[in-house]
């Protein structure tokens, strides 16, 4: 496995991963799966600190590919936090592995690198926000430093049900 920084043509790989969570799965709150221009766009978003990282299984590429090539597992990236310039130094992750290939540590891998990122890009604090109650997400943090500071008690329906959210921080200067 190999993590680098997302390219344009990982888009379909990255739309189709988050899709299914949206599909099947409270790790999204979004109701509706984002269409290739959507999810076109939210990539070219994305440069510098707000980068998003790709693992990959280079083996799965084919002979003479090019770089940027070879199938997904899971996709991270860091986005703003708050639009008040008072928090420009926190972010909020997201890390999603599709769904064949968990448990295999792509979340663990692409959580680290990603925590790297943020470092190196001046960040003081990045924000987890979990829903669901995904314990899998809440352990995966926990092993990486974050604490749990809150819960935010039935702030999304989906499914037909109330859902909470639970809010993860790490602080650089703490770990």
């Amino acid at each position: 496995m190999e993590v680098r920084l997302a390219v344009p043509d990982d888009a379909e790989a990255i739309r189709a991963i988050y899709n299914h969570e949206v599909r099947t799965s409270t790790a999204s709150f979004d109701l509706v799966e984002r269409s290739a221009e959507d999810q076109a766009a939210w990539l070219a978003e994305r440069s510098g600190a707000f980068s998003v990282l790709v693992a990959v299984d280079p083996a799965a590429a084919g002979d003479g590919a090019d770089e940027g090539t070879g199938e997904v597992l899971g996709f991270a990236s860091l986005s703003s936090y708050k639009e008040r310039a008072a928090y420009r130094s926190t972010v909020e992750d997201s890390v999603y592995v599709d769904s064949d290939h968990r448990g295999r540590g792509v979340a663990d891998r692409l959580l680290g690198d990603l925590l790297a990122v943020a470092r190196t890009s001046g960040f003081h604090s990045v924000i987890a926000r979990i829903g669901g109650g995904n314990e899998a997400s809440i352990a995966l943090h926990a092993k990486h430093g974050f604490v749990e500071v809150g819960v935010e008690r039935q702030v999304g329906r989906k499914f037909g049900r109330w859902q909470d959210v639970t809010v993860m921080q790490v602080v650089f200067d703490e770990i």
